[in-house]
């Protein structure tokens, strides 16, 4: 058959495959552990962690998109977040489960290898859904369902934090046409905090700034090459 596409996400599926299937590459990524590459540290990122002890989260459910490695999954487990953790590479995810047997997690830490749009969740709603590097390694359309995402799972007063390549300091700066017509994301898209406001519009942002850059002996991950955001959902939506 010639005309295939009947639904949007018809046509979604149909952009997909203008650019290079995701899972090989990230099962790849993952599969050397000794790499030196910043996201494999164990540590938590430092803004999740400063919104933390600001009291600006408490512990309540938790859905971590693009999980990777757990290192964030594996904290907020540590603090008593119930934690549904998703990853698309299953090389990612059981490295995640092996860190998380290290720590003791227990059953409150749930990692699921699915893509984020189809993974089956246990529960409808998330007081946070936490994004370290997800969003910016998705094509343009996939924020049509990105946004659909988080309307269905983000409880009403929850919160929203991403962490993004930043405009400016790493990332692609293309506009979404030229990608397109590329046919590549070039290694991930950055976002100005303009562009974070626009497509999050429908939140309060309460923070966006660049990651606090760590050093070697800090407990926590941070590069200045990121962009952070917490946002929140009114409580009545």
């Amino acid at each position: 058959m010639n005309r295939t596409i009947r639904t949007t996400e018809d046509v979604l599926a149909l952009l997909d495959g203008l650019f290079p299937p995701a899972e090989p590459f990230w099962d790849r990524f993952y599969a050397d552990r000794s790499a030196e590459r910043p996201f494999f540290t164990p540590k938590p990122d430092e803004n999740l962690a400063s919104y933390l002890d600001r009291g600006l989260l408490v512990p309540g459910r938790a859905l971590d998109l693009g999980c990777g490695a757990g290192r964030n999954a594996v904290h907020l487990a540590s603090l008593g977040f119930e934690v549904d953790a998703v990853d698309l590479s299953a090389t990612a995810v059981a490295w995640a489960e092996e860190r998380a047997r290290e720590a003791g997690a227990g059953t409150g830490l749930r990692f699921h290898r699915a893509s984020i749009f189809e993974a089956r969740l246990p529960h409808a709603h998330y007081d946070l859904v936490y994004d370290s590097g997800c969003l910016h390694h998705l094509p343009p359309h996939r924020r049509v369902s990105y946004l659909a995402l988080l309307d269905r799972v983000l409880a009403p007063g929850g919160h929203f934090a991403v962490t993004a390549f930043a405009a400016g300091a790493t990332g692609s700066e293309r506009t979404d046409e030229e990608l397109y017509r590329l046919g590549a994301l070039e290694g991930g898209l950055a976002y100005s905090p303009d562009e974070l406001r626009s497509l999050f519009r429908e939140f309060t942002p309460l923070e966006i700034r660049p990651m606090a850059a760590q050093g070697p002996g800090s407990t926590l991950f941070g590069v200045p090459f990121l962009l952070t955001a917490l946002f929140r959902r009114a409580p009545g939506r």
